[in-house]
Parts: C-alpha cells; structure tokens; sequence
C-alpha cells in the first residue's frame, strides 16, 4: 500500500500492511458517516469484515453499497439504538451469524451540541449522556460479556476528545459522558486484560466532517472559530490519519498496549494548557521591546 507523510495539502496513505485484518470482523457504531465511515473504509481495505450501525437504516445502507464498491470488502449495515441494549445485542447476534465471529469493537456513535449550560434542559443534557456514556457502556458490556463466554480475546477502542481529560465550556453534557468514556477505558483494560480484552482510546483534536460540523457549528461560526490557528501544527487533522492509529491500536500489532488513550490534535489541547502559550501573537519587534524591558530591570 502507497504510503506517505502527511502534510498539510497532500492525501495520506495508509499504514499497515493490506491483508492486517484479513478474517477480522469490526464492529463499528455511528459507522455510516463521517469519521466513523473514514475508519471503516479503512478497515475494509486492510482486509476486515465491518458491521456499520446507526439509527437511519437508509444511510447505513446506502453506505454499506458504496464502501463494498471502493474496497471490494463485506459490509453489514444493522440500525441501531445504542441507548438501547437490546438493539445492541441484535448488533451483535447479527455480526455474528453474517461473519461467525466478532473481533474489534470502535465505539464511535456521539452526540455534542454547543450551548450555555443553563440555557439546557435536563432532557437535552441526559440525551448526550446516554447516547456517548450509556451506548459506550451497552456495546461493551455486549461484546465483552459474549467474548469472556466464548473465551475469545476482544479488543475495545473507544473515541473520546481531549477534552475529556480538563472539561470544557459550553459543551459539558459531551465532556461529562466523554469522560465517563476514559474513566470506562481504563477501568476495563485493568479488570478485563486477564481475558485477553485490550481497551483503548483516541482523543482526536479538529477532524471536521461536513455533517456534524456544519450541526455543531451553524452557518459561518466554523469559518469565524478558527480551529487552525487554535492548533500548533496550523492545519487540522486529516481523516486518514485518525484511521491509521485506530488500525494500529485494534491490530495485533499494537498487542501490548492496553488502557491507553491517545491524543492526535496537533498538539491543540496543550496549546490551551500553559499560562503563556498564547503569547505565539506577539510580533518580532514585541518581543524586541520586552527583551528590552527585562534587560533594563536586570540592570536596575
């Protein structure tokens, strides 16, 4: 498979090698777009069987069609609730009866809003804790439970944002649930290791997907809310990078990693971290004058 670096104009390649997942069947929720849809092809071409689920049937189907098409591969679409354990469980009798077994699970399905959290009702807060904490919760205890019966090993890799690890304003029914998620994360890869059940998480930093974004930023905001000039790296993600490190960390080539959670945002989130970070603003001559300045009270 061709690969090269990625920058911030040019198309990434893929990264590990094309038959990684041959015989491997991942389970994928909110697969059918965006992010989820950028793994899952990706999956598809290093060789795995993908099961794609979301509550709109038609999306999921339509997609299905068109990912066998660019990759060749086997694609399940199954609608799915994750709020709702049964629906969940149907997910994965379904996977297993197309495809004999279940070998990876990406909980990707969320749910985010932007708002002053007092302007949010209680129904609207508990609507994204149950579809990123609860549906998280219900397709791991699903697919773990089935894999310590059949003594399978599994592997689990949840995506959660950097802001799980500081809280963030204005998004707090999304940074509570996601931090549920890296508590989740590492609670499971301790007490489910000895089942040979790894888990794991990406906190990804800017991806933008035309549908969520355009939902989670309305009309100009996403152009006036730069997120390029927010990250170090001055650009924002591009798709494939975020599906060459969930390949990796659901591969047998990552097997001793397990409770981990890492970040791919261009260094965004430490940006934010230090007291003086921001100070990047400053012109040449700025700087010019307050080396002067300090160079004064030293000699005072």
């Amino acid at each position: 498979m061709d690969q090269q670096p990625a920058d911030n104009k040019g198309t990434l390649g893929g990264m590990l090698r094309d038959d990684a997942f041959k015989s491997k069947t991942i389970v994928i929720t909110g697969g059918g777009t965006g992010l989820g849809r950028a793994m899952g092809t990706y999956f598809l071409k290093l060789g795995a069987n993908l099961v794609i689920t979301s509550r709109k049937l038609d999306i999921l189907q339509k997609t299905a069609v068109e990912m066998e098409g660019e990759t060749g591969g086997k694609v399940l679409a199954v609608s799915c609730d994750v709020r709702n354990y049964d629906e969940v469980e149907n997910v994965l009798k379904s996977s297993v009866e197309a495809f004999g077994r279940v070998d990876a699970l990406v909980n990707n399905a969320a749910g985010n809003f932007i708002s002053p959290t007092e302007r949010l009702s209680a129904n609207a807060f508990s609507t994204i804790i149950d579809i990123v904490l609860k549906g998280t919760v219900n397709c791991s205890l699903a697919l773990g439970k089935h894999w310590i019966k059949e003594k399978q090993p599994g592997n689990i890799l949840n995506i959660i944002t950097t802001y799980a690890f500081t809280g963030s304003a204005y998004v707090v029914p999304s940074a509570c649930a996601k931090g549920g998620v890296l508590a989740l994360t590492r609670s499971l890869a301790v007490e489910w290791g000895r089942h040979q059940i790894r888990t794991n998480a990406i906190a990804p930093g800017p991806f933008p997907t035309k549908g969520a974004w355009e939902r989670l930023l309305p009309g100009d905001m996403a152009q006036k809310f730069s997120f390029e000039k927010r990250v170090p790296l001055k650009r924002v993600g591009q798709h494939q990078e975020l599906a060459n490190l969930a390949a990796f960390l659901i591969s047998d080539f990552s097997g001793y990693i397990n409770g981990d959670v890492i970040s791919i945002d261009g260094g965004e989130w430490l940006q934010g971290a230090g007291q003086f970070s921001g100070l990047e603003m400053l012109t040449d001559e700025m700087w010019d004058g307050i080396e002067q300045i300090t160079r004064n009270v030293k000699g005072s």
